[in-house]
């Protein structure tokens, strides 16, 4: 994945407003209170640590700018996520805007969401997700009329090998071709189309959560597997019609109400 040139500030501003908060009140008090208490045998490191104090109240200040920033995009996300109704909506939104939702939904499913920014509107690893070890690569393409071919799903797949990665979710508003959908078959790839995408929105919403809104962190969840709509438990499951009939596969087993699925890996 491409690396970002970002400033510190910048890193702090992705981060859980939370989190550069205490980080700001640690440097106030450490430069206020502790700092200015030790004896340094160095001149100049004695005279720093005489001006620390002066100097807390401005630096907590600068810390608390990308907490403000981080505030404002976690309430900016959720707005979006929250008024979204249906594929129609989702579909209609900018190809940003719709990795923000995807990353929203694990998010609120307890999942560490990074974005990379790494993919702009055409490519790339747009989101790395994290929970109880598991690392999964997500890449989203917004394409609203062609469908999703499995040159995409064999990139991110070899992305996934190259860094080790628990797995590989290609998330799309659209749908996928057969071929793409027999290359991810066997593997640790998941393929959620648009329709999916809806549904597992409307799960998320049934399940309000204080780490939605970025109050808490996110608390781990067991998630060897789990459903990628709803997090329920899944089943072995037989299709019993159409191209795939007999074969196996992962089921939702809250379905019908739920149809998540994952493919049965080798």
């Amino acid at each position: 994945m491409a690396k970002r040139n970002d400033s510190i500030l910048d890193d702090l501003a992705v981060l859980p407003w939370w989190v550069t908060v205490i980080l700001a009140i640690a440097t106030y008090l450490s430069l206020k209170y502790w700092i200015p208490t030790i004896q340094f045998q160095n001149t100049f490191h004695a005279g720093m640590a005489k001006m620390a104090h002066e100097l807390a109240t401005t630096l907590a200040g600068i810390l608390l700018l990308p907490a403000a920033v981080s505030a404002f995009n976690a309430w900016r996300k959720g707005q979006l996520f929250d008024r979204q109704k249906g594929i129609g909506g989702i579909r209609s939104i900018a190809w940003r805007e719709f990795e923000e939702l995807v990353g929203e939904a694990y998010r609120r499913f307890g999942y560490s969401v990074t974005e990379t920014g790494g993919g702009g509107a055409d490519g790339g690893v747009d989101l790395v997700l994290r929970k109880n070890g598991e690392k999964l690569l997500v890449q989203c393409k917004h394409w609203k009329l062609e469908k999703i071919g499995v040159k995409v799903v064999r990139e991110l797949y070899g992305v996934v090998a190259a860094e080790g990665a628990s797995g590989g979710i290609v998330i799309c508003s659209g749908a996928f071709t057969q071929e793409a959908r027999d290359f991810a078959r066997g593997k640790p790839m998941e393929l959620i189309e648009g329709t999916a995408l809806a549904r597992m929105v409307e799960e998320v919403k049934k399940k309000p959560s204080l780490v939605s809104a970025g109050l808490i962190p996110a608390s781990p969840q067991p998630t060897a597997n789990n459903c990628p709509l709803c997090g329920g438990k899944m089943v072995l499951r037989s299709a019993r019609k159409g191209a795939h009939a007999g074969e196996k596969f992962w089921g939702c087993s809250a379905f019908p109400k739920c149809r998540g699925t994952k493919p049965l890996t080798a």
